[in-house]
């Protein structure tokens, strides 16, 4: 869990990340560099939940490389599929990372959404519904391993 008080925002307490996994954590349906490292540091602080319309069909491959079993979103509606997520976990208690027009809702439902300039693009509706745009996936999880790095973004 993550504990922060952020001056202007409010006292937050983090228990899950939920993130995109193509265009946010791989890239052609092959996981970025770093990634599997990363994403296990913070295991030891987040429960991690992956979400995918699995659009390159790799997606098997990914789960076994992290040790996951990520959640398939079906074609259509998909936005909405994500936010729905967030919100049955308990938005309040959420930190959603993505990049795509489909991560948007999520972004925002999130207490705390981070979006992502990634290699395969990054949707407009993504930049303006995240609390925070971070230049790649590794700075994103490197900020959940050191939050003093939130505050001093988002304080007021």
């Amino acid at each position: 869990m993550i504990r922060l008080e952020i001056p202007g925002r409010g006292r937050f307490e983090w228990k899950y990340l939920v993130s995109d996994v193509n265009g946010t954590l791989a890239v052609d349906g092959c996981l970025m560099d770093g990634i599997a490292e990363r994403l296990a540091a913070v295991r030891d602080v987040l429960e991690v939940h992956l979400l995918t319309a699995d659009t390159h069909g790799r997606q098997t491959e990914i789960d076994r490389v992290l040790g996951t079993q990520a959640v398939r979103v079906r074609g259509g509606h998909e936005a909405e599929q994500k936010a729905a997520f967030v919100r049955r976990l308990g938005a309040e208690s959420v930190i959603a990372l993505g990049q795509g027009a489909n991560d948007a809702l999520m972004l925002e439902e999130a207490a705390l959404g981070i979006c992502v300039l990634s290699p395969e693009g990054t949707a407009m509706e993504a930049l303006l519904a995240a609390d925070l745009v971070v230049p790649d996936t590794l700075t994103a999880l490197g900020l959940l391993l050191h939050p003093a790095r939130i505050l001093a973004s988002l304080r007021h």
